[in-house]
């Protein structure tokens, strides 16, 4: 049904009760499929408006919006004023192209980055046709009953009807910085906003607790909603790389101004007319600027967005893919990262210090309880029976068998539980009718201060409280201890010894939870685990494996090679976690490992000198993520972290790239995050390191290529001119090599794939100017080898007395050539050009096909010819020049050499 208005305000001032039966749904059942289908259309989907875009047509005139087109535009006026008509109008019609190219191009990586941000929408456990289910937020409707857990974005506004030590936190609704505590009581209608404590709201998240909840409003009838409709769109900011060439074209006017001015000082003092002068100094300002930059620069970003998301990277924001290939540190998460995230139980460890193997893996539920490789017979065994039962009990995750729309077991919640019931189904209980029999009736959530849980249920014998958790801590409440002849002291000889067998266990990369019962008690959420010292009976230690991933051990050697430190950061226990990092070559001989409570007990100036050392963080706690950030950062380290969890969120933002998994992941943590694993795959952001390098690789080359054909296309134009000879090229040809020639190949240069050795490099630095040490010296080469090849044919063809405008056309399509040569040099800064393979790039290749096909047509096609001062050519005159250009290629695969045998490349 529709809520009213009235309705819609006072939610809060119903019971529970009340505002199901308002939503006309079913508390314990929740909608059926038909009814949510019906209901998502009276409603609408579950959606805020999205900001408004920019139309095309602002997509276009934001491509003026720049310095570079701003000197074109003067030199076309004043090409105007000097009544070169023809020449004024192929400025401005290619400035026009050159912006309709901009703007298609932009719109298509924006239709990309659209494509991909729905990768990455949000997804709420609901109560649908009497089981729970994951749905896309956007299928939300009210009357659906909210499962929310810690880390949960709340993706609706929902009155709730139960739960524990439920904490949300509404900062981005209310400004409220610390999260609210919820209850369930019916409030006072004029409650305020902020007061409404059996209230949760759309964009708001869970911080600790859990609960169910019965959505009451969706999309724009939310509070979140209404504010949107007041918000407008923000403007993205510019990525840094932006702001540097932004930067970089406000050199290239201050030369461009300084260049033509030194050419009309020149010009005057020969005599010239100024008309002359004035247009040499035009073709001048022309051949100085690198149009095409910032249309390869939208491209390089786009095309690195789309290939990362292929290798199942879902980039959320474009400065990480700038950041990515400066990265020297990360630091990841290990469970389903490093590992599969499939937690099998394999050992049982009882007090009476027996050891009991399971085998299976993974969350199928078969196989055997073994004591040496004897089977075990469970309905024997009273005192394995309650550790198996406790399991299920103390427990918030589901395991669903195989139905029509899969053969597989599905888990829903937190690994390391469902594999506790999948442990239990292999023993023959069945967790749904064994909560059924014991209902949970309190609870205290995990959090990462106690490191444990606990639950209370009604029994046959009164009340039990179950607790669960790491060894260290359960044990330390420990009173008795379970035998088959009946409960003994713990003492500290058992102690020690539980102690003993947690650390054998855990050195055999296993991680241990211990399981307590105490009988005859409740919880007080208040107190905590408090009341509970020396009152609790240990049943049992549990150690669960999370088998590496067959592909991070080659991620980690990957990294090593690249100047890459893999740290590992991790819940676990030390001895688990350095077993895994040595087993992955994460840690070495000489490497060490620190947990939580050896790190807060190190100085700054302590961490700092050892850091280099530690390749494994154990047991540490979220506002230890962030230490462990800032110290690195300290020290000038590029640093990506991983996570899941809601408490990493603040560790994800503070880090120069943080990395959510897409699987695992909380919303929060997404929300923080840079870059999504779609796989949460540690191999897969090694992946996405490389293609940041890519990117970074391909717009040096694009930057290689423009500046050495415009600096060649000057020094001729200057050159020429000092030596009393007239300008080699019109203003028009040098806008057309430009725009046409140039802007033909240097897109598809963008596109170039890997090299292959990417990952062998160091990291890039990230204030490294664009014009480093290797470009200069490689246009050391490629600027006079373009010279002496245009300028020496225009000298040497004008002294053979060659009627000028043929000299012009040759020079023309010989510097056109020259560039089509310079491309394939700046494929690879080391390796050949004649071994590279063009099919490699079929970009390129379509680029240079066309490129002659055009050259053709403006040297051949009288209407152009007219146009770009051209007269036609002989087929042997082009071969002529077709071999005097590749000299640019012979004087750069000359370095090449030299260079790959200096190095032993």
């Amino acid at each position: 049904m529709q809520p009213s208005e009235n309705q819609h305000q006072h939610w809060h001032a119903l019971h529970a009760e009340e505002a199901v039966a308002a939503t006309e749904s079913n508390a314990d059942e929740g909608l059926s499929a038909e009814e949510a289908i019906r209901r998502i259309e009276h409603f609408g989907p579950n959606a805020l408006p999205e900001a408004t875009r920019c139309s095309l047509l602002l997509i276009f005139l934001g491509q003026f919006k720049s310095p570079l087109i701003y000197l074109l535009f003067a030199a076309a006026g004043i090409a105007l004023l000097l009544t070169q008509i023809v020449d004024a109008a192929v400025i401005f019609s290619i400035v026009m192209i050159n912006a309709l190219v901009g703007a298609f191009q932009e719109g298509r990586a924006e239709r990309s980055l659209e494509a991909l941000r729905k990768l990455t929408t949000h997804k709420a456990r609901v109560v649908r046709d009497k089981r729970d289910q994951i749905i896309e937020a956007h299928a939300i409707v009210p009357g659906d009953i909210l499962v929310l857990n810690a880390g949960d974005v709340v993706v609706a506004d929902a009155r709730l009807l139960d739960g524990a030590a439920l904490q949300i936190a509404e900062a981005t609704l209310t400004g409220e910085s610390l999260p609210v505590a919820k209850d369930l009581l019916p409030l006072a209608s004029e409650t305020p906003l902020a007061d409404r404590k059996n209230m949760v709201y759309a964009g708001t998240h869970v911080t600790a607790g859990r609960a169910r909840a019965v959505v009451v409003a969706t999309g724009l009838a939310t509070e979140i909603g209404h504010i949107a409709t007041l918000a407008g769109s923000a403007e993205q900011p510019q990525t840094p790389l932006a702001r540097r060439v932004a930067q970089f074209g406000r050199y290239i006017i201050y030369v461009a101004i300084a260049l033509f001015v030194m050419i009309i000082a020149i010009g005057v003092l020969r005599g010239m007319p100024f008309g002359e002068i004035a247009m040499i100094g035009i073709s001048a300002v022309v051949g100085m600027i690198p149009e095409g930059l910032p249309v390869a620069m939208t491209i390089a970003l786009a095309v690195g967005v789309q290939r990362m998301a292929r290798r199942k990277a879902v980039v959320r924001r474009l400065t990480a893919v700038e950041t990515l290939g400066s990265i020297t540190i990360i630091c990841s998460d290990k469970t389903g990262t490093l590992t599969r995230n499939e937690m099998t139980v394999t050992i049982l460890c009882q007090p009476n210090g027996r050891e009991i193997n399971v085998t299976g893996t993974g969350y199928k539920p078969t196989g055997q309880f073994l004591v040496n490789e004897h089977k075990v017979e469970l309905h024997d065994e009273k005192e394995l029976q309650e550790l198996l039962e406790a399991a299920v009990l103390c427990n918030d995750a589901q395991l669903q068998g195989p139905d029509g729309s899969s053969p597989q077991w599905k888990p829903i919640g937190d690994p390391t539980e469902v594999a506790f019931l999948t442990l239990a189904i292999k023993g023959g209980i069945i967790p749904n009718e064994l909560r059924t029999r014991w209902p949970r009736r309190a609870e205290i959530p995990f959090d990462a201060t106690s490191k444990m849980m606990a639950t209370q249920h009604d029994t046959l014998e009164g009340s039990r409280v179950i607790i669960k958790g790491a060894p260290e801590a359960v044990l330390n409440l420990c009173f008795t201890a379970r035998h088959p002849q009946g409960d003994v002291p713990f003492n500290d000889t058992l102690r020690q010894a539980m102690h003993d067998a947690a650390q054998s266990m855990a050195e055999r990369a296993l991680r241990v939870l211990a399981i307590g019962v105490v009988d005859n008690a409740e919880i007080d959420g208040r107190s905590g685990f408090a009341p509970f010292q020396n009152k609790v009976t240990l049943i049992g230690l549990l150690g669960q494996m999370d088998p590496p991933r067959p592909e991070a051990k080659d991620a980690v050697a990957c990294c090593r090679k690249a100047g890459i430190k893999p740290v590992m950061v991790t819940g676990d226990h030390k001895a688990t976690g350095h077993a895994i990092a040595k087993s992955l070559g994460i840690a070495h001989e000489g490497d060490i490992a620190v947990d939580g409570r050896e790190l807060d007990e190190m100085s700054d100036a302590a961490l700092a000198e050892s850091i280099d050392a530690i390749t494994v963080f154990a047991r540490v706690h979220p506002a230890q993520k962030l230490r462990i950030v800032d110290a690195y950062q300290k020290r000038h380290e590029i640093v990506a972290m991983t996570g899941d969890g809601v408490n990493d969120a603040p560790a994800l933002a503070m880090a120069d790239v943080g990395v959510a998994m897409g699987i695992a992941g909380t919303e929060v943590a997404k929300g923080s995050a840079q870059i999504i694993l779609g796989d949460d795959n540690f191999a897969t952001f090694v992946a996405a390191v490389e293609e940041g390098r890519v990117v970074h690789r391909n717009i040096k080359k694009a930057v290689l290529f423009l500046l050495s054909t415009s600096a060649a296309e000057v020094l001729v134009l200057l050159l020429a001119m000092l030596l009393g000879y007239p300008p080699p090229f019109a203003a028009v040809q040098i806008l057309w090599n430009n725009l046409v020639t140039e802007g033909l190949v240097t897109v598809n240069l963008i596109m170039e794939p890997a090299e292959g050795d990417e990952m062998r490099q160091r990291p890039i630095a990230p204030d490294e100017p664009f014009l480093n040490r290797m470009l200069l010296t490689r246009m050391g080469f490629m600027v006079p080898a373009i010279v002496i090849s245009t300028l020496g044919w225009f000298i040497a063809r004008t002294a053979a007395g060659i009627p000028q405008a043929q000299v012009c056309t040759e020079t023309f399509t010989l510097l056109a050539i020259c560039e089509w040569y310079n491309v394939l040099n700046c494929r690879s800064e080391w390796k050949s050009a004649l071994n590279l393979g063009v099919l490699k790039n079929p970009w390129l290749l379509g680029g240079l096909v066309i490129g002659n096909i055009f050259q053709i047509a403006v040297v051949f096609w009288q209407p152009l010819g007219r146009i770009f001062h051209t007269v036609p050519l002989s087929i042997k005159e082009f071969a002529v020049l077709f071999a005097v250009g590749s000299f640019v290629l012979w004087v750069e695969e000359l370095r090449k050499l030299i260079m790959r045998r200096s190095h032993h490349f």
